[in-house]
């Protein structure tokens, strides 16, 4: 079961139903409760960090986020679903990220329109930890150049966990990944054949641990 984490944040039934059409058994879920034991979680995002960091924690649901991440299980984060990984961001100075990932999120670069609000192009990132592979496991089977949707205003900063980056005024990070948590700023659920490949890649990452047919165990 893939778990996507309803905290009462923005549309998340887009993202369950993309999941669903590339084969995921994705199911909402509002309480830790029925969280217990899934082989994947998401967690997707809209709007500002500090409304969602609070309504993620008043929900329960950043201990799911803490335990996913913990047991190794694959985790996908999308466009302030990934910000919330981070130490915290710019939007909300006051408010505490997860801190999963290191450093912070920070506003687009200046002299563009804010919010990018467009399809823009991915360009793979080198990472230390991917022998040489750029978006290794998130990219699989995708098409370059690749075309993805963003809306947001904005991203994390470059780390070493940066797997792509997009050409927006300057560079800005698009995704991260570390091991079998990866995170886009881009909405892939809006970003057509090439969102519906990574949303497949993610449930074949989830069917390759569970040994099954990406219905759980």
């Amino acid at each position: 079961m893939i778990a996507v984490l309803d905290y009462g944040i923005g549309n998340l039934r887009s993202a369950e139903k993309a999941l669903q059409h590339v084969g995921g058994d994705a199911t909402l879920v509002s309480d830790p409760v029925q969280a217990a034991g899934a082989d994947g979680v998401v967690l997707p995002g809209v709007g500002a960090f500090g409304r969602c960091a609070t309504a993620l924690s008043d929900s329960g649901l950043d201990r799911v986020v803490r335990d996913a991440v913990d047991r190794g299980i694959p985790f996908l984060g999308i466009c302030v679903g990934l910000q919330l990984l981070y130490e915290g961001s710019d939007e909300d100075p006051g408010v505490d990220g997860l801190g999963i990932l290191p450093g912070r999120v920070r506003g687009l670069p200046p002299g563009v329109k804010h919010p990018q609000m467009q399809w823009n192009v991915l360009r793979p990132h080198p990472r230390p930890d991917a022998a040489g592979r750029p978006g290794a496991g998130l990219l699989d089977g995708v098409p370059d150049p690749a075309w993805v949707y963003f809306v947001h205003s904005y991203a994390p900063e470059v780390t070493a966990d940066t797997s792509t980056t997009c050409d927006y005024g300057g560079t800005v990070v698009a995704s991260a990944e570390r091991g079998p948590l990866w995170g886009t700023q881009f909405h892939p659920e809006k970003s057509g054949a090439v969102g519906l490949q990574i949303l497949r890649n993610f449930v074949g990452a989830v069917t390759s641990r569970t040994g099954g047919d990406g219905r759980g165990r």
